[in-house]
């Protein structure tokens, strides 16, 4: 029986680079579609050419992100190489884009341009700020957007300097919401046949993921501040040192409060009349972390996860990758796989983190070498041997 994809049939030009724009699509591959990679000449992605750590001198952070894709290198500085990405405009139902705001337009392959070319196609760009308002037209990164969205000013330590989140989340979000506008416009076109513009940026990926600090500004005024890794609401609810490491505590419930101060023998913080409610815990937060550090730092992480997870208190221990990646319920969930690269050998992937019953997402090919399929897709988008021919030989393509 023939494997189906939940994507089978979509086509998708792929004219982006570094991380928001690949993530999406490497989002939309693993789900089946179809993914046309389309790179420039001398180098393609910028990400191909990023420092070590390589693989058999393949840029790991490229492979990483370009599974499931097919690349064609595409001049889009000559006339020819215009012409051939807009007649494969005309057979694609999504194009998605993090050029430089207006790159495309200057060579007449904006959404106003496209859309008449192909009515249905869906157009996503993904920009640090978005195409309008006054940083329209201004480049973006994560590290940028991470400041600006107000991240960096909820991060850290109290006190401490500026931190940024240890992944590039910004971009990553980014990316998610497009993968998200995609769907909610392929559902409509659906239904109409009729395609859109989908836009989104950096920055709004950052901004939408302030859920918790943007809820107490607007009820309160005030600007939340960084909390270590204690939650703004509810305690305790955070990291606590053990005599070997860290301990993550989750009683933020009542009930769950009960059950660790049983289970540490410490019932007396119940009669504790600063710590009788949620609200109690916050107002000196500060005094119970004391107290109960001065428990945890008695005994071994491993000592309090079996002491804890007996008496249904929510608590876990704090991992490296090495010690994520070897923990049988990672490993059962799949989130480790291996492809074969014609250069780098084998290569780990992460793992699709959605599965579906019927039409499961699969890791079915590595990501590409530079122009690895150009022959073959132009065949497909029906050109001929000798128009191939005249374009290599004209640089138009590689």
């Amino acid at each position: 029986m023939t494997h189906t994809f939940p994507l089978d049939g979509m086509r998708v030009l792929d004219l982006t680079q570094i991380m928001a724009g690949p993530f999406c699509t490497m989002l939309l591959a693993d789900m089946g579609a179809d993914i046309i990679k389309i790179e420039k000449p001398n180098g393609g992605d910028d990400l191909r050419r990023v420092s070590p750590p390589a693989v058999n001198g393949e840029p790991a952070a490229f492979l990483a992100i370009n599974r499931n894709k097919r690349s064609i290198v595409l001049d889009l500085k000559t006339k020819e190489g215009v012409e051939i990405l807009r007649h494969m405009v005309g057979e694609a139902d999504v194009l998605v884009q993090n050029f430089r705001p207006d790159a495309l337009e200057r060579i007449g392959l904006g959404y106003e341009d496209v859309r008449k070319l192909n009515p249905a196609l869906i157009y996503c760009n993904i920009s640090g700020f978005g195409t309008t308002g006054p940083y329209g037209d201004r480049a973006g990164f994560d590290l940028i957007a991470q400041g600006m969205s107000g991240l960096m000013s909820v991060t850290g330590l109290p006190d401490s300097p500026p931190v940024k989140i240890g992944v590039p989340i910004t971009d990553l979000n980014a990316g998610m919401y497009a993968v998200y506008g995609i769907f909610c416009a392929y559902i409509n076109r659906l239904k109409t046949g009729v395609g859109q513009l989908v836009d989104t940026s950096l920055l709004e990926g950052g901004i939408a993921y302030t859920f918790w600090e943007s809820t107490i500004f607007f009820a309160t005024g005030e600007n939340p501040e960084p909390a270590g890794s204690a939650h703004r609401l509810s305690a305790p609810y955070q990291a606590f040192r053990t005599s070997d490491s860290h301990i993550n505590i989750g009683a933020a419930n009542q009930n769950n409060w009960e059950r660790l101060c049983n289970a540490i023998n410490r019932a007396d913080l119940l009669e504790d009349r600063r710590f009788s409610s949620n609200a109690d815990r916050m107002q000196h937060l500060k005094e119970l972390t004391v107290i109960l550090e001065e428990i945890f730092v008695c005994e071994r992480t491993a000592h309090w996860l079996e002491i804890l997870e007996k008496a249904g208190v929510p608590s876990g221990p704090i991992y490296n990758l090495s010690e994520v990646y070897s923990h049988p319920q990672v490993q059962a969930r799949n989130m480790v796989v291996e492809i074969e690269h014609p250069i780098a050998g084998t290569v780990k992937n992460i793992g699709i983190p959605v599965k579906l019953s019927e039409t499961p997402g699969a890791i079915r090919m590595p990501a590409p070498t530079l122009g690895q399929h150009t022959d073959e897709l132009l065949v497909a988008f029906g050109y001929a041997e000798a128009d191939i021919r005249r374009f290599r030989k004209n640089g138009v393509v590689g």
